[in-house]
């Protein structure tokens, strides 16, 4: 009879068990967390460095698309930081993620919260697709995607207007 513990899937030639399956997404967990935590202390070069080289997109919340070589330059993402007052709060909830082998895909619904430049509170929801990758060892993030279907801001309206 075979138990949880014994099953096994293939990767590249070896074989994982499902304890190491488990500290996979634990670490997975780690770098969203840290990418979060990033996002709160306005550290571009942090949040960034959990990417690989050929990051193909990343959006955090609009404006914030880019594509490409600019999914990668911190300027982009420091701009994006000066549309803000403060930190930007950002919690992962709802986290799914799938690992089959040195790849790995997660989706989330996220909480932002923060003060825009303007001094009016922003409270958005999205659902999120991060895909990652394993290189030496370590989980980067190959895209990342939100899809923001609504934002409060302080008055407790609901707008599409996303512009900072």
């Amino acid at each position: 009879m075979t138990t949880d513990s014994d099953r096994t899937s293939e990767r590249a030639g070896a074989r994982t068990t499902l304890a190491e399956r488990t500290t996979d997404e634990e670490r997975i967990r780690a770098v969203l967390a840290d990418r979060a935590a990033a996002t709160a202390a306005r550290d571009a070069r942090r949040f960034l460095s959990h990417t690989t080289p050929d990051l193909v997109e990343f959006s955090l919340a609009p404006p914030l698309q880019y594509r490409g070589p600019q999914a990668r330059d911190p300027r982009a993402l420091e701009a994006w930081y000066a549309t803000w007052q403060g930190p930007v709060e950002v919690t992962p909830t709802q986290l799914e993620i799938t690992v089959g082998g040195d790849v790995a895909f997660c989706h989330s619904i996220n909480r932002m919260r923060g003060t825009k430049s303007d001094g009016h509170e922003v409270e958005l929801w999205s659902r999120a697709t991060v895909g990652l990758r394993r290189i030496d060892g370590v989980w980067k993030i190959t895209h990342s995607h939100d899809s923001v279907p609504f934002l409060m801001d302080g008055s407790g309206r609901a707008t599409l207007d996303l512009t900072p």
